[in-house]
């Protein structure tokens, strides 16, 4: 793996314009991105196809969750455009219709265990009995058994699922702030050296680098504490 790309930006922006310009400012220093809701629906379907083109990786944040056949149908679309990561809720039926959805590509679906906006009472809320490591841990095997190639997980789990999925999946970790940043909605955070040395293989940041003053600067400290860990 390139070191580069641990690093995966999010591109939390309401604005095609917006991103283009952030992409030409963070040049070579950052090499994937993150296109979630947010850009989505504001033209950045086009936009991720276009990140594609230029040499780029794109993580497509779309969350999908819904009948089976709908999920496949989706994720067959979702592969010919060519993007690197897709997401998923780790839900059994929308997990193996993923994949199903995703085979014969080199799309690589990750299922969401559990928001890292989420906390055990906002779990309880939502109905679940579980802890949120119980729940991660569950949905953690129900997608070894599928055959899911990752997971979207907090650092706080990431080292407990890094020792029993080995180098069978990818984990990739938001909620990573580096140190001294505000945490904003995350509950579950880590810094992006502890994330590493916890297990995760790909770091996903967007405002500590999208909201900086000078956001290159930014993304290479961020680069030089992943180069430092790995």
């Amino acid at each position: 793996m390139d070191q580069r790309d641990r690093l995966i930006v999010a591109l939390d922006i309401d604005s095609v314009a917006r991103a283009e310009a952030l992409v030409a400012q963070l040049g070579d220093s950052v090499t994937f991105y993150k296109v979630g809701y947010q850009l989505v629906f504001n033209g950045g379907l086009p936009f991720a196809q276009a990140l594609v083109a230029s040499g780029k990786k794109v993580f497509l944040d779309m969350k999908l969750h819904d009948i089976g056949n709908t999920v496949a149908k989706g994720v067959e679309a979702i592969a010919r455009m060519g993007v690197t990561f897709l997401t998923v809720h780790a839900f059994p039926q929308t997990m193996r219709a993923a994949v199903e959805g995703a085979r014969g590509s080199d799309l690589k679906v990750l299922g969401v265990t559990v928001l890292t906006s989420y906390d055990a009472a906002d779990l309880a809320e939502s109905g679940y009995r579980q802890s949120v490591s119980d729940l991660v841990s569950l949905r953690v095997g129900q997608a070894l058994e599928i055959g899911l190639p990752g997971l979207v997980l907090s650092p706080e789990e990431a080292a407990a699922t890094r020792r029993r999925v080995g180098d069978r999946m990818l984990l990739v970790t938001p909620g990573v702030r580096p140190a001294g940043s505000d945490s904003g909605d995350q509950k579950r955070i880590m810094t992006p050296g502890d994330a590493l040395r916890a297990g995760a293989d790909h770091l996903v940041v967007g405002r500590p680098i999208v909201a900086a003053a000078d956001p290159k600067a930014a993304a290479l400290a961020i680069q030089a504490e992943i180069a430092a860990a790995v």
